[in-house]
Protein backbone atom coordinates (compact mmCIF):
# COMPACT_ATOMS: atom_id res chain seq x y z
CA UNK A 1 0.00 0.00 0.00
CA UNK A 2 2.68 2.42 0.95
CA UNK A 3 4.35 1.54 -2.92
CA UNK A 4 0.97 2.34 -4.31
CA UNK A 5 0.61 5.59 -2.92
CA UNK A 6 4.51 6.68 -3.01
CA UNK A 7 3.99 5.64 -7.03
CA UNK A 8 0.69 8.17 -6.89
CA UNK A 9 2.32 10.62 -5.35
CA UNK A 10 5.00 10.32 -8.00
CA UNK A 11 2.63 10.21 -11.06
CA UNK A 12 1.23 13.60 -9.28
CA UNK A 13 3.77 15.70 -8.68
CA UNK A 14 4.67 14.30 -12.67
CA UNK A 15 1.05 15.60 -13.68
CA UNK A 16 1.60 18.75 -11.50
CA UNK A 17 5.11 19.97 -13.25
CA UNK A 18 3.44 19.18 -17.37
CA UNK A 19 0.55 21.55 -16.05
CA UNK A 20 3.11 24.03 -15.26
CA UNK A 21 5.36 23.05 -18.14
CA UNK A 22 1.94 23.38 -19.95
CA UNK A 23 0.79 26.78 -19.06
CA UNK A 24 4.83 27.80 -19.76
CA UNK A 25 4.17 27.07 -22.73
CA UNK A 26 0.79 28.66 -23.37
CA UNK A 27 1.80 31.80 -21.63
CA UNK A 28 5.08 32.70 -23.39
CA UNK A 29 5.62 30.51 -26.53
CA UNK A 30 2.50 30.87 -28.34
CA UNK A 31 2.04 34.12 -28.64
CA UNK A 32 5.93 34.09 -30.45
CA UNK A 33 4.58 32.06 -32.45
CA UNK A 34 1.82 34.71 -33.50
CA UNK A 35 4.15 36.82 -33.74
CA UNK A 36 4.11 39.01 -37.07
CA UNK A 37 6.98 39.96 -38.92
CA UNK A 38 8.58 42.87 -37.90
CA UNK A 39 10.65 43.28 -41.08
CA UNK A 40 8.03 45.19 -42.92
CA UNK A 41 5.95 48.15 -42.84
CA UNK A 42 2.65 47.11 -45.01
CA UNK A 43 4.05 45.79 -48.27
CA UNK A 44 7.61 47.37 -47.67
CA UNK A 45 10.39 45.24 -46.39
CA UNK A 46 13.63 46.21 -45.02
CA UNK A 47 16.60 45.47 -47.03
CA UNK A 48 14.40 45.56 -50.71
CA UNK A 49 16.38 47.46 -52.87
CA UNK A 50 14.96 50.99 -54.71
CA UNK A 51 13.66 50.06 -57.82
CA UNK A 52 11.04 47.47 -56.06
CA UNK A 53 10.16 49.74 -53.46
CA UNK A 54 9.10 52.25 -56.04
CA UNK A 55 7.25 49.83 -58.22
CA UNK A 56 5.39 49.17 -55.06
CA UNK A 57 4.35 53.15 -54.44
CA UNK A 58 4.36 53.43 -58.17
CA UNK A 59 6.52 56.05 -58.11
CA UNK A 60 10.05 55.85 -60.47
CA UNK A 61 13.64 55.49 -59.43
CA UNK A 62 14.50 58.75 -60.89
CA UNK A 63 12.28 60.45 -58.44
CA UNK A 64 14.70 59.43 -55.48
CA UNK A 65 17.10 62.42 -54.02
CA UNK A 66 20.74 61.44 -54.28
CA UNK A 67 22.03 62.42 -50.58
CA UNK A 68 25.53 61.40 -51.01
CA UNK A 69 27.59 59.02 -52.78
CA UNK A 70 30.50 58.40 -50.71
CA UNK A 71 31.61 56.10 -48.60
CA UNK A 72 28.66 54.86 -49.30
CA UNK A 73 25.34 55.79 -51.66
CA UNK A 74 22.65 57.25 -49.59
CA UNK A 75 19.21 57.91 -51.36
CA UNK A 76 15.96 58.95 -50.01
CA UNK A 77 12.51 58.15 -51.42
CA UNK A 78 9.42 60.44 -50.64
CA UNK A 79 6.10 58.80 -50.96
CA UNK A 80 2.57 60.89 -50.57
CA UNK A 81 -0.98 59.61 -50.86
CA UNK A 82 -2.47 60.55 -53.76
CA UNK A 83 -5.02 63.07 -54.42
CA UNK A 84 -8.17 61.25 -54.70
CA UNK A 85 -12.00 60.81 -53.97
CA UNK A 86 -12.09 58.19 -53.51
CA UNK A 87 -13.38 57.07 -50.18
CA UNK A 88 -10.43 54.20 -48.93
CA UNK A 89 -7.60 56.46 -50.47
CA UNK A 90 -9.01 59.19 -48.51
CA UNK A 91 -9.32 56.99 -45.50
CA UNK A 92 -5.47 56.50 -45.17
CA UNK A 93 -4.19 58.07 -41.96
CA UNK A 94 -0.57 58.05 -43.46
CA UNK A 95 0.25 61.66 -44.40
CA UNK A 96 4.10 60.93 -46.02
CA UNK A 97 6.77 58.04 -46.02
CA UNK A 98 10.14 58.39 -46.62
CA UNK A 99 12.25 55.15 -47.52
CA UNK A 100 15.98 56.07 -47.07
CA UNK A 101 18.94 53.57 -48.66
CA UNK A 102 22.34 52.46 -47.83
CA UNK A 103 23.72 51.39 -50.90
CA UNK A 104 20.32 50.79 -52.65
CA UNK A 105 18.93 48.43 -49.33
CA UNK A 106 15.90 50.15 -47.64
CA UNK A 107 17.55 50.90 -43.77
CA UNK A 108 14.79 53.26 -42.76
CA UNK A 109 11.28 54.02 -43.32
CA UNK A 110 9.67 56.89 -41.44
CA UNK A 111 5.96 57.39 -41.47
CA UNK A 112 4.03 60.59 -40.72
CA UNK A 113 0.55 60.14 -40.38
CA UNK A 114 -2.48 62.82 -41.28
CA UNK A 115 -3.02 65.31 -38.56
CA UNK A 116 -7.24 65.18 -39.53
CA UNK A 117 -7.25 61.58 -39.42
CA UNK A 118 -5.56 61.27 -36.21
CA UNK A 119 -7.08 63.60 -34.13
CA UNK A 120 -8.61 62.79 -30.71
CA UNK A 121 -6.76 59.20 -31.07
CA UNK A 122 -4.53 58.39 -27.57
CA UNK A 123 -2.02 56.86 -27.40
CA UNK A 124 -3.02 53.84 -26.16
CA UNK A 125 -5.72 53.95 -29.12
CA UNK A 126 -3.02 53.68 -31.28
CA UNK A 127 -0.84 51.44 -29.16
CA UNK A 128 -3.56 49.04 -29.24
CA UNK A 129 -4.21 49.07 -33.03
CA UNK A 130 -0.37 48.43 -33.87
CA UNK A 131 0.09 45.65 -31.21
CA UNK A 132 -2.97 43.81 -33.57
CA UNK A 133 -0.63 43.38 -36.37
CA UNK A 134 2.99 43.32 -34.37
CA UNK A 135 2.23 41.81 -30.85
CA UNK A 136 3.12 43.01 -27.47
CA UNK A 137 5.53 46.09 -27.36
CA UNK A 138 7.95 47.64 -24.83
CA UNK A 139 8.05 51.22 -23.84
CA UNK A 140 11.15 52.72 -23.54
CA UNK A 141 12.01 55.81 -21.46
CA UNK A 142 13.87 57.25 -24.34
CA UNK A 143 14.47 59.41 -27.13
CA UNK A 144 15.26 58.28 -30.80
CA UNK A 145 16.71 60.13 -33.93
CA UNK A 146 14.95 61.13 -36.38
CA UNK A 147 17.26 62.58 -39.20
CA UNK A 148 17.09 63.36 -42.70
CA UNK A 149 19.63 61.49 -44.15
CA UNK A 150 20.98 64.94 -45.33
CA UNK A 151 22.27 66.01 -42.12
CA UNK A 152 24.04 63.94 -39.37
CA UNK A 153 20.85 64.56 -36.29
CA UNK A 154 18.69 67.01 -36.45
CA UNK A 155 15.89 65.88 -34.21
CA UNK A 156 15.05 63.53 -31.63
CA UNK A 157 11.19 62.67 -29.95
CA UNK A 158 10.12 60.20 -27.30
CA UNK A 159 9.29 56.64 -27.84
CA UNK A 160 6.30 56.12 -27.15
CA UNK A 161 6.23 52.28 -27.38
CA UNK A 162 8.77 50.25 -29.20
CA UNK A 163 7.90 46.84 -31.25
CA UNK A 164 11.11 44.44 -32.07
CA UNK A 165 13.21 42.02 -32.76
CA UNK A 166 16.66 41.19 -33.40
CA UNK A 167 16.83 42.31 -36.65
CA UNK A 168 14.20 45.41 -36.78
CA UNK A 169 12.63 47.74 -34.58
CA UNK A 170 9.53 49.60 -34.49
CA UNK A 171 8.93 53.07 -33.05
CA UNK A 172 5.86 54.96 -32.32
CA UNK A 173 6.46 59.13 -31.42
CA UNK A 174 4.48 61.91 -31.42
CA UNK A 175 6.64 64.86 -33.48
CA UNK A 176 7.15 67.37 -30.87
CA UNK A 177 6.42 70.64 -33.05
CA UNK A 178 2.36 69.36 -33.56
CA UNK A 179 1.82 66.15 -31.88
CA UNK A 180 0.83 64.08 -35.09
CA UNK A 181 2.08 60.30 -34.43
CA UNK A 182 4.80 58.97 -36.45
CA UNK A 183 6.51 55.62 -36.72
CA UNK A 184 10.36 55.21 -36.67
CA UNK A 185 11.14 51.50 -38.49
CA UNK A 186 14.39 50.46 -39.04
CA UNK A 187 16.75 48.06 -39.78
CA UNK A 188 19.25 47.23 -36.87
CA UNK A 189 22.14 45.75 -39.27
CA UNK A 190 22.05 48.60 -41.90
CA UNK A 191 20.74 51.85 -39.85
CA UNK A 192 24.14 52.15 -37.93
CA UNK A 193 26.07 51.57 -41.63
CA UNK A 194 24.02 54.38 -42.61
CA UNK A 195 24.32 56.61 -40.00
CA UNK A 196 28.15 56.42 -39.89
CA UNK A 197 28.29 56.72 -43.19
CA UNK A 198 26.67 60.06 -43.44
CA UNK A 199 28.50 61.21 -40.98
CA UNK A 200 31.40 60.56 -42.62
CA UNK A 201 29.79 62.41 -45.87
CA UNK A 202 29.42 65.60 -44.08
CA UNK A 203 33.48 65.19 -42.58
CA UNK A 204 34.15 64.81 -46.10
CA UNK A 205 31.95 67.87 -47.55
CA UNK A 206 33.26 70.15 -44.93
CA UNK A 207 36.88 69.10 -45.68
CA UNK A 208 36.56 69.84 -48.97
CA UNK A 209 34.37 73.03 -48.53
CA UNK A 210 37.21 75.24 -49.19
CA UNK A 211 38.47 73.83 -52.41
CA UNK A 212 34.71 73.40 -53.97
CA UNK A 213 34.50 76.87 -53.31
CA UNK A 214 37.80 78.06 -55.02
CA UNK A 215 36.91 75.74 -58.01
CA UNK A 216 33.55 77.53 -58.25
CA UNK A 217 34.90 81.35 -58.50
CA UNK A 218 37.62 80.04 -61.10
CA UNK A 219 34.67 78.32 -63.01
CA UNK A 220 32.13 81.21 -62.73
CA UNK A 221 35.34 83.69 -63.73
CA UNK A 222 35.95 81.54 -66.88
CA UNK A 223 32.60 81.91 -67.85
CA UNK A 224 32.20 85.18 -67.19
CA UNK A 225 35.23 85.60 -69.46
CA UNK A 226 34.27 83.50 -72.34
CA UNK A 227 30.44 85.58 -72.18
CA UNK A 228 32.69 88.82 -72.56
CA UNK A 229 34.98 87.40 -75.61
CA UNK A 230 31.15 86.68 -77.07
CA UNK A 231 29.47 89.98 -76.91
CA UNK A 232 33.05 91.83 -76.99
CA UNK A 233 32.91 92.50 -81.12
CA UNK A 234 29.23 93.90 -81.16
CA UNK A 235 29.57 96.17 -78.23
CA UNK A 236 32.96 97.31 -79.33
CA UNK A 237 31.01 98.69 -82.96
CA UNK A 238 28.29 100.03 -81.27
CA UNK A 239 30.05 101.27 -78.82
CA UNK A 240 29.93 105.71 -78.66
CA UNK A 241 31.34 107.85 -75.74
Amino acid sequence: MKEKAGKSREVKMINTRSFAISIFVIVFLIPLAYAQDLSSYRNYHLEMNLAAVAEQADMQVSEARLISARPAVIQELEWRPESSYNSSAQADPVSDIRFSFYNDELFRILVSYDQDRTEGLTNDDLIESISAKYGRPTNPAEKIVLYSSSYIYNQDEEVIARWEGPQYSFNLFRFSYQSVPGMLVFSKRLDPLAQAAIVESNRLDMQEAPQREIDRKRKQAEENHAAGLKVRPANKANFRP
